[in-house]
């Protein structure tokens, strides 16, 4: 079943979950699999990335050691561009709402992850009235945040993501198979047979010729 959502009733647009515009921006086709065909695989990342959420995903308020006050599992979206999703913590830094985004392994700049916290830091600008211009990254191997500037070629990026998403889910075929490094380790492999990427369909399913015993 679909995670999108119609936004407004004399709308035919759809709102898009911020979760699929990370997987969209990290594979097209895992992103179809996942939010428009309803499958999903879990393998140990998957697993360590719920593990690594239980504290965030109890919801609630809390203030921190300095003060700050805090907001877990917060529901955000945007009527603009039209999608919605969970800020895994809210921060609120000198009078400013700065999403803070848990992964459970180590964070690389200009990932996926940049684009999925900026989808939040424009929700958040949108539900508050605020200038949101910083997000941040909490990578659990490293144990330590890093700030995303919530720039305009972020933003821009957010944009063309949410584009490209619905018309991706909106195509009759799933988006082709990558077929690559990112494959090796994703749980959706045995469903999404990036194979065919590479190899024709029809070879796939050719029987293998008869071995020799002898």
């Amino acid at each position: 079943m679909s995670e999108f959502s119609e936004v407004g009733a004399s709308q035919t647009r759809w709102s898009v979950p911020i979760s699929a515009l990370e997987h969209f921006a990290y594979c097209p086709r895992q992103a179809v699999l996942i939010w428009q065909e309803g499958y999903f695989e879990s393998n140990v990342d998957t697993v360590r990335g719920d593990i690594a959420h239980q504290a965030v995903d109890r919801g609630g308020a809390v203030t921190g050691r300095d003060g700050t006050k805090i907001w877990k599992s917060l529901p955000v979206y945007s009527d603009q561009l039209g999608m919605h999703g969970i800020c895994d913590t809210v921060h609120w830094i000198d009078g400013t709402p700065t999403p803070i985004e848990h992964k459970s392994g180590s964070y690389r700049p200009g990932s996926a992850a940049d684009l999925q916290v900026a989808a939040q830091a424009l929700c958040l600008a949108e539900m508050f009235s605020a200038d949101v211009r910083l997000g941040q990254i909490f990578a659990g191997k490293a144990r330590r945040r890093y700030n995303v500037p919530i720039t305009d070629d972020l933003i821009a990026a957010v944009h063309a993501a949410v584009t490209a998403l619905r018309e991706a889910v909106a195509a009759p075929t799933l988006p082709p198979a990558v077929n690559d490094k990112r494959c090796e380790r994703c749980s959706l492999r045995p469903g999404c047979v990036p194979e065919t990427a590479t190899q024709p369909i029809d070879d796939l399913f050719r029987p293998r010729g008869s071995g020799n015993w002898q």
